[in-house]
């Protein structure tokens, strides 16, 4: 993935999803107070670029360049694969110059439009800390944060008849798709366990009426019998490579 980090408003060009750049790891770095997402799950869809927060403490008495960054990471620390397009870190806010402790914040990019960004992305990732010494040397360290990546999902509903009359027969479609990062459109997706909720009218909370499985375009569908008007939904709980997601409602009056 093409990419550029900005630090204290200079520019200086990397590439994610590839090697980390060579350079020996000279230690003497430590990264501490690590949070990626505020702990989330990084959600993608096909083409709207995504920014990640981050904040964290790094200490060092060494001598580096502007750039502190901390982005996601697969394999080795040294030739495994990144997950960034750019990179805005802000200057170091001091804790103790003494002991030289600064406390970082950054915007982190991800493009699923890039060339190098797809399916196989989806799933666990490992979080780094990089600090760029002086003498073009650098420090890079596992800072024990795990990160997941996820494939965007998208749920649509109807209910029908609009209106209806009770004890009449109601019923419940949707479709359940997700982001398909190498063609860059939303797919059905099949075999997803996705729960109907119903909040009635005046209620303030949605209850799990039933669950439904998916077909094999994603379509899901359900009836049952109308008894009062309220709003129905579809809501699918996400997985390890998927988001979770909730349609919109579609209120029924049930005369």
């Amino acid at each position: 993935m093409g990419s550029a980090l900005m630090a204290g408003g200079a520019a200086i060009a990397f590439t994610a999803v590839s090697a980390v750049p060579a350079g020996a790891a000279e230690g003497g770095v430590s990264f501490s107070n690590v949070k990626v997402n505020g702990g989330k799950p990084i959600v993608i869809g096909v083409k709207e670029e995504v920014v990640v927060h981050a904040t964290y403490r790094m200490t060092t008495t060494l001598r580096h360049d502007p750039g502190v960054v901390v982005f996601p990471y697969r394999g080795s620390l040294e030739s495994g694969d990144q997950l960034w397009n750019t990179i805005e870190s802000s200057d170091c806010k001091v804790v103790n110059r003494a002991k030289g402790i600064c406390d970082y914040e950054e915007r982190l990019y991800i493009d699923p439009r890039h060339y190098d960004f797809g399916n196989e992305d989806a799933g666990a990732w490992k979080t780094a800390g990089r600090v760029w010494l002086a003498g073009g040397k650098h420090d890079i360290d596992d800072v024990k944060v795990p990160l997941l990546v996820k494939r965007a999902t998208r749920v649509t509903v109807n209910a029908s008849p609009e209106p209806v009359l009770k004890g009449r027969t109601l019923t419940v479609t949707g479709k359940v798709t997700r982001a398909n990062w190498d063609t860059h459109t939303y797919q059905g997706y099949a075999g997803r366990t996705v729960s109907l909720q119903f909040r009635a009218a005046g209620a303030k909370a949605y209850t799990t009426v039933r669950k439904v499985t998916s077909d094999r375009t994603g379509v899901l569908r359900t009836t049952l019998k109308a008894t009062r008007s309220g709003t129905w939904r579809w809501v699918y709980y996400g997985n390890t490579t998927s988001g979770a997601k909730a349609s919109t409602g579609d209120y029924v009056v049930v005369r």
